[in-house]
């Protein structure tokens, strides 16, 4: 029997070993364009390894899933950073990992709200886009490049989300 995951709200001190929550932090905040527009500066900083790397930014549309739904796998990106940014005004679901000996651990699910977003670091376990409710698009900068930067891992028991609480 699969255990059911807690679905937790996602925080910056709670996703920190994991990556950073891409949101309008108000420390961050500098007036720009003769003070008509406020500039949330460096909120997060992509990373990407290896010669002919590059980082580059796409458009993804993830379909909503079902609940329950079980996470029956993770991945990791060895030679950089992925980060999700929603467009579309919805929450998703975030499922990462920490590294159990080259494997990932128990997941951890948090509910991310429209305004955040996440950026994994290089090497992080984690599960592929989660959108909830509607297809959502999402701005995602990553690497691209030589090399293969995709790892999975299959668990031999799933895990289990039942219908998240937005």
């Amino acid at each position: 029997m699969n255990q059911p995951l807690a679905v937790q709200p996602l925080t910056a001190a709670a996703f920190l070993p994991f990556g950073e929550v891409i949101e309008a932090m108000p420390s961050t905040m500098r007036l720009i364009n003769g003070g008509t527009t406020e500039r949330f500066h460096a909120l997060f900083a992509p990373e990407a390894v290896g010669e002919g790397a590059r980082v580059i930014a796409s458009i993804f549309r993830g379909q909503p899933r079902r609940f329950p739904y079980e996470i029956g796998m993770m991945e990791r990106h060895p030679l950089g950073s992925q980060s999700f940014s929603p467009l579309s005004g919805r929450s998703f679901l975030v499922a990462v990992s920490e590294d159990e000996g080259g494997r990932p651990g128990e997941p951890r699910v948090f509910l991310a709200r429209p305004d955040q977003g996440v950026n994994y670091h290089r090497n992080v376990w984690h599960h592929p886009l989660m959108a909830i409710g509607d297809p959502s698009d999402f701005l995602v900068v990553d690497r691209d490049g030589p090399g293969n930067n995709l790892e999975e891992h299959f668990f031999p028991t799933p895990y289990r989300i039942l219908e998240p609480h937005l």
